[in-house]
């Protein structure tokens, strides 16, 4: 009976073994270079008075204080409720002090409803100094569509929110001061995560035993193969100084839902401080996500990052080119 189960504990081994040699190598040769293509129609905003115009690169000298990065894929319903409460605060703080400077970059990311259209409206408003849209010629994913915005950006300190306005806009200020207590910078970078792990106790009591699981599921992943000491990784509301935004999305490979992950990887690699702030947040319906497949693609993308660095398929350097 005892060598029985030797044997089959050994045959045990041997597959989980071959298995992991084998989606180790899957993982290798379908890896990507890091998707810095820009089609040409995407390097040009259009002005408040519909000119179009070249956008600028985050290589450039910061000339605001503040850039927001809003992804939005078919976000023309939630938006302007976004919109107004992130520009309303922007104004109000500009009132209150006239040296503060912002902007706000819309990223339509290859919608198929009225989104740039509508983001549009604000920058006739506000004027595109303050309010820009780049429109994507084809969806690249939330992460894809965050890097083209800071690629773009002109802020010393870049925000990344949400289209759906989860999280309360004056919020950034716990962010700010978050990483403001980081200091002293490592060659300018910092980074201060947005955190909803403060309420997890509450959306466990609301959700149902199954997706419990499944969240308990991805948290352990996220420990075990990427982010240690972060325990909230998914948030959307995260601030990074500029000098933090271009080490990190230029090193980026993943451009969906698990791109924050492979983030504060990144991050961490780099030796990047990072604070993690918790923060008001309201789940708004509309959320693109589907609980069980997009966990599913999300686990399957942490074990390939995981994977595709510890192979060498992909490499962290010092420093990148940034298009």
């Amino acid at each position: 009976m005892v060598p029985l189960l030797l044997q089959l504990a050994v045959l045990g081994a041997g597959l989980a073994a071959a298995a992991l040699i084998l989606i180790s190598f899957v993982a290798f040769i379908t890896a990507a270079e890091v998707p810095h293509h820009r089609h040409e129609e995407e390097k040009f905003f259009l002005s408040a008075t519909g000119r179009k115009e070249a956008l600028p690169s985050i290589r450039d000298p910061p000339t605001k204080q503040l850039s927001v990065v809003v992804p939005s894929y078919n976000e023309e319903n939630r938006l302007p409720v976004m919109l107004d409460e992130a520009l309303g605060y922007l104004e109000e703080r500009q009132k209150r002090d006239p040296t503060f400077t912002y902007e706000v970059i819309v990223v339509d990311d290859g919608s198929k409803d009225q989104t740039s259209k509508v983001a549009f409206k604000y920058c006739q408003k506000y004027g595109s100094d303050k309010v820009r849209v780049i429109t994507l010629l084809k969806n690249r994913g939330k992460g894809g569509a965050i890097r083209m915005g800071i690629f773009s950006s002109r802020g010393e300190k870049i925000l990344m929110a949400d289209a759906d306005g989860a999280t309360k806009f004056p919020d950034i200020e716990k962010l700010e001061k978050g990483l403001n207590d980081l200091q002293p910078w490592p060659d300018q970078m910092a980074i201060a995560c947005g955190s909803r792990a403060h309420l997890e106790k509450e959306s466990i009591a609301q959700r149902s035993y199954f997706r419990t699981l499944l969240m308990y599921g991805f948290h352990f992943l996220v420990w075990f193969l990427c982010v240690k000491g972060i325990r909230d990784t998914q948030c959307g509301f995260k601030l990074l100084t500029r000098e933090a935004a271009s080490r990190t999305f230029s090193s980026l490979h993943v451009e969906r839902w698990a791109f924050d992950v492979e983030l504060l990887y990144i991050a961490q690699f780099f030796k990047i401080p990072i604070a993690e702030i918790a923060v008001n947040w309201t789940e708004i319906e509309g959320s693109k996500l589907v609980p069980f497949w997009s966990w599913l693609q999300m686990g399957k993308d942490l074990l390939f990052i995981r994977l595709r660095y510890l192979t060498g398929a992909w490499r962290l350097e010092q420093t990148r080119k940034v298009n």
